[in-house]
C-alpha cells in the first residue's frame, strides 16, 4: 500500500514501496496523489517501469511533438524552417492519435493517404523517417514505453507498395529558348516589382537556390576578389555556420558580377539585401510564369542544375565546382556531369582551339632557341 501523508504547506506527499522499488511524489490534492500511487503500483504489479510523472501528460503523438520541441529549444537546438514545417504537418495529421494506437496498420494507412495526395517516395520515406526518430526520442531520452518498431514495419510494407523509396533524380533542363522566353516575358512586366529576369540569370551564373539569392548581403560582397559569402548554406549535416564563399564567374553565358552590378543600379544603393524580394514570391513568381508560357514540368531548382551542368560544359571539374555549388559530397555532382549530345560541338571546337594555341606556342618557342 502506497503512504500518504500531509505536509505542513498542504501538500500532499505520497511514497509507493513495492517489488523492492521506491518512488515518491507531492501533489496539491489527496485524489490526484491516490490516482499516481494506483498506477505506479499497477505498473509495478505488471513488470513495466512506471512512467515519471512530468511524462504522464505525453498521451498523443502531438505531445511528444511538443516534448521534442521544447527540449531541442531548451539546449538551444531549436528545429530550422525545414524541420519545423514537418513537425507542424505530422502534428496536423497525427497528432491526435494516442500513442499506444500509433501502430503499423495507422502508418500504411498514412502511407497510402500521402501517396493519394501527390507525396513522391522520398517525401513519404522522410515523413516516417521524422515519426522514427520522434519515437526512438521519446524512449532514449525520456523512458517512453514505445518502440519505432511499427515505423519500421510500416515501411517494409509501403516499400513493397512502391510507395516509400528514393527520389527519382530530376534531370529537367531548361532549353536556350526556354530562357530567353521567360527573361522576354519577365521584361514585358513593367509593374513587376522583382527583377525576375535578372534573378533566372544570375540562378543560372551562380548555381545558388532561390532563398540564397534573395537572402545575401552587399555587406558580404568581395569587390576586389568578385567573391560572395553565402551564410548558413543548405547542408545535410550542419546547415548554421556553413558559410561559403563563392566566385562570380562568367562562363555560363551569363556574368555573375555584371547581374550584381545592374542590381546596384536598379536598387539606387548598396545596402541591405543584394535582392530583397520574397523568395517564396520569386518561386510563385517563376512558376506562373512558366504556366502562362506553357513551359511544362520546370521548377526554379531547375536552374540550380542548369548552372551546375554549365560549369562541367565550360570542363570544370568536380572538385571545382563544388567550390561554386557548395556540394560536400563529390558524388552528389557526378550526376551533372551528363552532357548534351549537342554541346560535343562547342566542346571540341573549344579543345581544337587550344590545341591550336598550343602547337603554335611550341613553334614559336622552337623558332626563339634557334
Amino acid at each position: 500500500m502506497a503512504t500518504i501523508l500531509k505536509q505542513k504547506s498542504g501538500r500532499w506527499r505520497v511514497q509507493v514501496r513495492r517489488k523492492g522499488r521506491y518512488l515518491s511524489e507531492t501533489f496539491s490534492l489527496r485524489k490526484d496523489a491516490e490516482a499516481w500511487a494506483r498506477r505506479v503500483e499497477r505498473d509495478l504489479d505488471v513488470g513495466r517501469k512506471p512512467v515519471p510523472r512530468k511524462l504522464e501528460g505525453i498521451q498523443t503523438f502531438g505531445d511528444l511533438i511538443d516534448l521534442h520541441v521544447s527540449d531541442m529549444r531548451s539546449v538551444g537546438k531549436a528545429p530550422g524552417r525545414s524541420k519545423s514545417y514537418s513537425m507542424e504537418f505530422l502534428k496536423r495529421r497525427l497528432g491526435r492519435i494516442r500513442l499506444a494506437d500509433l501502430d503499423r496498420e495507422t502508418l500504411i494507412d498514412f502511407g497510402k493517404a500521402r501517396a493519394k495526395e501527390g507525396a513522391g517516395r522520398m517525401t513519404l520515406s522522410i515523413d516516417l523517417g521524422y515519426v522514427r526518430t520522434l519515437l526512438a526520442y521519446g524512449a532514449a531520452v525520456h523512458g517512453l514505453p514505445f518502440s519505432p518498431e511499427p515505423v519500421d514495419l510500416a515501411r517494409i510494407a509501403l516499400r513493397m507498395l512502391g510507395l516509400v523509396g528514393k527520389g527519382e533524380e530530376r534531370d529537367r533542363r531548361p532549353s536556350d529558348r526556354e530562357i530567353e522566353r521567360l527573361v522576354e516575358h519577365f521584361r514585358g512586366l513593367n509593374s513587376s516589382t522583382i527583377p525576375m529576369g535578372r534573378i533566372i540569370k544570375f540562378a543560372i551564373a551562380t548555381a545558388m537556390r532561390q532563398e540564397e539569392i534573395c537572402r545575401v548581403l552587399w555587406e558580404d560582397l568581395d569587390e576586389r576578389h568578385k567573391m560572395l559569402l553565402i551564410r548558413d548554406r543548405k547542408d545535410p549535416r550542419h546547415k548554421r555556420g556553413n558559410h561559403q564563399n563563392i566566385p562570380l564567374l562568367d562562363v555560363s553565358s551569363y556574368d555573375a558580377w555584371a547581374l550584381v552590378e545592374d542590381q546596384a543600379k536598379h536598387l539606387g544603393h548598396r545596402r541591405g539585401r543584394i535582392f530583397p524580394y520574397n523568395s517564396r514570391s520569386v518561386g510563385t513568381a517563376f512558376r506562373r510564369a512558366c504556366h502562362q508560357l506553357r513551359i511544362d514540368d520546370l521548377h526554379f531548382h531547375d536552374l540550380r542544375h542548369e548552372a551546375t551542368s554549365r560549369l562541367f560544359e565550360a570542363e570544370y571539374e568536380i572538385p571545382e565546382v563544388s567550390l561554386v555549388t557548395g556540394h560536400k559530397d563529390w558524388k552528389m555532382l557526378q550526376r551533372y556531369t551528363h552532357i548534351r549530345p549537342q554541346d560535343l560541338h562547342a566542346i571540341g571546337a573549344r579543345r581544337r582551339a587550344a590545341r591550336e594555341l598550343s602547337s603554335a606556342t611550341r613553334g614559336e618557342q622552337g623558332g626563339r632557341d634557334r
